[in-house]
């Protein structure tokens, strides 16, 4: 069983906290001793979000002495359906703040060291090698490979967690003895294939079934108890609440874990997953498309151009807001292209820009010449030109 192995000072505990933990203190498994190895021990928490919340919360719970989060968000009215750390009075609050406030509250013997900022390669070394583990919250791809690898490169176990739509995953990576995230997926899935939770939506519950998984690993690791998720994949299924298990080995190839590294320090990770920077001006032509704004758009469609405004959202995303247009999801585009004229300006959009970018590079290899993404999609047309548009 893996566990902290250098040689701690265990701190003591006062009657308060006795009183506090006493249900642990009564498991032997636990007791006097795994108690004052809880509040001896320093977990990262990397997100306050979905998983973050029930992570941190029930961490604080259990009596971590030092518990330091990472984020540099603030606090969305879509955050709360799931991120129950927060509450609707947080709104526009920093994330950071609101969590720490809570963690407080909860457990007033807990030491919270807030990181608000971006974890990025310049500072990942630095900040996870003040914890004895970490543990992964984040929702994209570039952060888990760069926690994944700055774990691996500090020797910090990573604790992780991911969720989308129904369905979960947690594991313990970067241990001595077992693989690591890359182990899992050597390469990231190609940019825009995997919906984020913002497109594809998650059950609210979700981030409280995987991120107490999260938290539970990161307990049994602290005490050196239990059969740790080391070498093994737990899929949750929470519409048809069932638990199914992967068994995973550690790869020998493996560019960072592996018995010849190639990976020895931390990479751009954005570039490691394909993702290309934001364009940095309005007119931008992003892969051959041009760049729409939505005030150009507003001032097109006020002067009267002839213009073809394509929704490439699902219907149900259609009910939620719409800025008009001809409703085709992506996934049906490829059958109806007839719907369209390659003479006309079209302008192709969806909620954020990334699905309409591609639906644009679609129609652009089927002949359609006069082809513009809307840069935003409709959550900029609700923030810049129409607050009425709901967001979501």
């Amino acid at each position: 069983m893996a566990t902290i192995t250098e040689p701690v000072t265990l701190p003591g505990l006062s009657n308060d906290e006795v009183a506090r933990y006493s249900r642990h203190l009564l498991l032997p498994e636990v007791g006097m001793e795994g108690q004052q190895k809880l509040k001896a021990s320093r977990v990262l928490c990397v997100g306050t979000g979905g998983l973050g919340s029930p992570l941190a919360f029930y961490l604080a719970a259990a009596g971590i002495g030092t518990l330091g989060l990472v984020d540099f968000d603030v606090v969305d009215f879509s955050n709360l359906q799931r991120q129950i750390i927060h509450s609707t009075k947080d709104v526009g609050r920093p994330k950071i703040d609101s969590a720490t406030e809570k963690l407080e509250a909860l457990n007033p013997f807990l030491n919270v060291v807030k990181h608000e900022t971006m974890l990025t390669s310049a500072n990942a070394l630095e900040i996870i090698s003040q914890y004895d583990i970490v543990a992964d919250g984040t929702d994209n791809f570039p952060t888990r490979y760069l926690v994944n690898d700055a774990c691996v490169l500090t020797g910090k176990p990573n604790a992780y967690g991911s969720i989308f739509r129904f369905e979960g995953q947690a594991s313990v990576f970067a241990t001595k003895e077992g693989p690591c995230y890359r182990c899992l997926y050597p390469e990231p899935p190609p940019p825009g294939l995997v919906p984020s939770c913002a497109e594809g939506g998650v059950l609210g519950i979700l981030p409280g079934l995987v991120g107490i998984i999260q938290a539970t690993e990161v307990i049994k690791f602290i005490l050196g108890k239990g059969d740790p998720l080391i070498g093994r994949l737990l899929l949750v299924n929470a519409l048809d609440m069932r638990f199914r298990e992967l068994k995973l080995r550690k790869n020998p190839d493996c560019p960072v874990c592996g018995t010849h590294p190639t990976v020895t320090k931390l990479i751009d990770y954005e570039q490691f997953c394909g993702i290309m920077p934001e364009p940095k001006t309005p007119t931008a032509v992003v892969n051959g498309i041009p760049q729409m704004t939505v005030k150009e758009l507003k001032q097109r469609i006020d002067r009267g151009d002839d213009l073809f405004v394509l929704d490439v959202r699902e219907p149900f995303e259609y009910q939620i807001a719409q800025i008009g247009g001809h409703l085709i999801p992506l996934g049906e585009l490829p059958q109806r292209l007839g719907e369209l004229n390659p003479a006309q300006e079209i302008v192709v959009q969806c909620k954020s820009g990334g699905r309409s970018q591609k639906a644009a590079e679609f129609l652009a290899k089927n002949g359609f010449a006069k082809l513009h993404n809307l840069a935003g999609g409709i959550t900029a047309w609700s923030n810049e030109i129409d607050p009425s548009v709901r967001k979501y």
